[in-house]
């Protein structure tokens, strides 16, 4: 962010820790609102960019750097999803968010990672569903939303952020709280979800079409990303059946395919790899013991992350 002649500088600073500090929350915020950790870090970079344009004087009469930053940070992803709209219009195919990189089984203990607090902590926010129901909403109402309901913001500084009342800010948030609650179902405990998407991954590997179909839902439905640069549906894909036949076709997903039980936004997931790295990314949304939902994500640049281990990070969740 800043050339290595501007270190110095910084390191005198005596506001600097607490500055930083608020970079893990910050990405945390901004990826909950884009849903993509490249244009969150893009936004958090821009962020303490604006914050050491400020003349030192101005940065030390500021109240509380945190607060200042979010609300940058804030108004930054606010602007973004504005031209995310128009953006998507051009995308090839379906958009999904980019998901989380992962590197645990569902098995491995949360004490085995080095160091918690460098990860998004993957709670009910993160999940690929609610991303998904987020990306329905109005910019301002996924603001709204993410900074009191998720955030716990007061509406009196979510309406400083948004440049409206405290009163609109609140039926903002109402708009986007009905969309949720009408777009999500009953979730089963974490190791229900993981037999289910165990038993379709061994399903999978037998090439049992009767089984796969068993462990889908009727009316199931698979989005798939690829964003033009790799092969992928281009519409989504419904029904057991039709999904089940999909994904015996070797054509579409060739030889060489190795699929790994991991966590992806917090549930259980699947990742298949080639030689290594990381080809596709599956969440999956279960329901009364079936699979309702499939995101499938090929989109190479929205891997990244999960192959090139310098790229793997993230944040605590909630206001600290």
């Amino acid at each position: 962010m800043r050339g290595r002649g501007d270190e110095t500088v910084e390191q005198s600073d005596p506001g600097l820790d607490a500055v930083m500090g608020e970079r893990r929350q910050l990405i945390n915020l901004a990826y909950r609102m884009l849903g993509s950790l490249a244009d969150a870090e893009d936004v958090v970079q821009e962020t303490y960019a604006r914050w050491y344009a400020m003349p030192r004087r101005e940065r030390e009469a500021v109240a509380s750097s945190g607060g200042w930053l979010t609300t940058v940070a804030s108004r930054i992803c606010l602007n973004v999803l504005g031209s995310a709209r128009v953006r998507r219009e051009r995308y090839v195919g379906e958009w999904l968010p980019e998901p989380l990189p992962e590197r645990r089984e569902w098995t491995s203990s949360a004490a085995t990672v080095a160091d918690p607090a460098d990860r998004i902590t993957l709670d009910e926010s993160v999940n690929m569903a609610f991303l998904v129901i987020l990306e329905a909403m109005t910019p301002a109402e996924r603001v709204a939303f993410i900074l009191h309901d998720v955030f716990r913001y007061p509406f009196a500084e979510v309406a400083a952020i948004l440049g409206r009342s405290s009163a609109a800010c609140r039926q903002l948030a109402s708009s986007a709280r009905r969309r949720v609650g009408t777009a999500q179902a009953p979730v089963p405990s974490v190791s229900v979800q993981a037999g289910v998407v165990r038993a379709f991954k061994e399903a999978w590997e037998a090439k049992d079409l009767a089984s796969l179909m068993s462990l889908l839902d009727p009316d199931a439905t698979v989005i798939a990303d690829g964003g033009g640069l790799v092969g992928a549906l281009l519409h989504p894909l419904s029904g057991s059946e039709r999904i089940a036949r999909a994904h015996l076709d070797s054509d579409r997903f060739g030889p060489g395919l190795t699929l790994l039980e991991r966590t992806v936004n917090g549930r259980p997931g699947l990742v298949a790899q080639r030689g290594g790295v990381t080809d596709t990314v599956f969440a999956f949304r279960i329901a009364d013991d079936r699979i309702t939902h499939i995101w499938v994500v090929r989109n190479p640049e929205k891997l990244r992350p999960w192959t090139d281990p310098d790229l793997v990070g993230g944040v605590p969740s909630g206001r600290e």
